[in-house]
C-alpha cells in the first residue's frame, strides 16, 4: 500500500539546467566564504601569541567574525535571506542583542575576577 501524504521532493526537480548551475554557483560561494572565514581565524588563533599586544585585537575579530558567520548561516541555510526584510530584522536584531549582552556579562564577570585576583592574591 502506498502512502498518498509522502512526497519524495528529490525525485520532483522541476528547474532547469540554467537555474541548477546558478545554484550550484551560489553553493560553491558560499562554501567558499565560510572557508575563508574560518582559515582567517585558525590563522590568527595559530601565528598571533596571547603574550602580544594584538591579542586583544584577534579576541574581538574572532567575535565580529562568529557572529558574521552565524549570522550568514541563518540567512542562507535556514533561508531567511529569502524572507522579507522585516522578519530578518526581528529575527536577527534580537540574536546580536542577545550576543552583544552575552559578551557584556562575561566581559562583567571576568573583570570581577581580576579584581578579586588582585585584591585577595586568591
Amino acid at each position: 500500500m502506498e502512502r498518498d501524504d509522502l512526497i519524495e521532493y528529490s525525485l520532483h526537480g522541476h528547474h532547469s539546467e540554467e537555474q541548477g548551475k546558478v545554484i550550484r554557483k551560489k553553493i560553491w560561494m558560499v562554501t567558499a566564504l565560510l572557508t575563508a572565514i574560518t582559515i582567517v581565524e585558525v590563522a590568527l588563533g595559530a601565528f598571533i601569541k596571547q603574550s602580544s599586544g594584538a591579542w586583544p585585537f584577534v579576541k574581538w575579530s574572532f567575535i565580529i567574525m562568529t557572529l558574521f558567520k552565524a549570522g550568514y548561516i541563518v540567512m542562507i541555510f535556514m533561508h531567511l535571506g529569502d524572507e522579507k526584510k522585516t522578519l530578518r530584522y526581528v529575527i536577527l536584531v534580537p540574536y546580536f542583542l542577545f550576543m552583544l549582552y552575552l559578551i557584556f556579562i562575561a566581559l562583567w564577570e571576568a573583570l570581577a575576577v581580576g579584581e578579586a585576583w588582585a585584591t585577595y592574591g586568591v
